[in-house]
């Protein structure tokens, strides 16, 4: 049975695409991915961060003292700091992490959504969260046109573009503040022409293989309960208001349905 014809699982899928990273072509767009990366988490400072990735690590420069990986399964772990489960069910309380990298995930996982939403979750309020993929109309999308092409790593899954996963993160209350473009080549190379890619990023042209968002969780204002004036309350004793906080359960629980 033909790859086209039956499920992939995501370990599968995970191994698929390291082998992809540690190859010549996936070496040079992770350090062009990296450097993109590098000037909009250099600021950022915490606690905590994870990655969501197949690749290595892109956040080694990042001032955030912890970083944690992911894997789906326990023989693919590649260190302690290895969050091990399915990455739309994060064993992690909310608000804990002050960045998040999704890092070309949100094109193969079975829920995109829900993988969104989980790490909306566990971004601390005024924390990042930063979307890595797949560019559509980049070279490396244009070479899908072929459908043989779509059926191999890493060119299998579905990819979206900015411009619906800014609506994504709208609906989970983030606010994107930048989009950037990396990954740029001429046709039949790959991206490791160094003027090129100055060049390209200088101007952020949407024309490289994969691009960023940057986006920020926005704070959760606090909801002021008022009481009702009551006559008899009035004159009885005093009657004071309360503050509650909306949780973050409330927010991570819709589905999202912008598609």
């Amino acid at each position: 049975m033909s790859n086209s014809q039956r499920t992939i699982s995501l370990p599968e899928r995970v191994r698929e695409g390291r082998r992809f990273w540690a190859s010549k072509a996936g070496s040079a767009l992770w350090r062009a991915e990296r450097a993109c990366l590098g000037p909009a988490c250099e600021a950022l400072h915490g606690a905590h961060s994870l990655e969501l990735s197949m690749a290595p690590s892109l956040t080694d420069m990042c001032p955030v003292r912890h970083t944690l990986r992911w894997s789906p399964t326990r023989e693919l772990a590649e260190g302690p700091s290895t969050l091990v489960c399915q990455p739309d069910r994060l064993p992690l309380p909310d608000g804990c992490l002050q960045l998040v990298v999704i890092h070309h995930l949100l094109e193969v996982v079975a829920d995109p959504h829900h993988l969104l939403q989980e790490a909306a979750r566990v971004t601390a309020d005024g924390g990042r969260l930063m979307l890595i993929g797949w560019l559509p109309l980049g070279p490396a999308g244009l070479s899908r046109l072929w459908t043989r092409r779509r059926r191999q790593p890493p060119w299998r899954g579905a990819w979206r573009g900015p411009g619906r996963l800014k609506d994504w993160l709208t609906f989970v209350d983030f606010e994107t503040e930048r989009i950037d473009y990396c990954g740029f080549h001429l046709p039949g190379t790959t991206p490791h022409n160094a003027s090129l890619e100055a060049l390209g990023r200088r101007h952020n042209l949407p024309l490289g293989d994969s691009f960023m968002i940057r986006a920020r969780r926005r704070a959760m204002p606090a909801q002021v309960q008022r009481p009702r004036f009551s006559l008899d309350a009035a004159l009885g004793g005093h009657s004071l208001g309360s503050a509650t906080r909306l949780t973050r359960q409330s927010r991570s629980d819709r589905k999202i349905e912008v598609d």
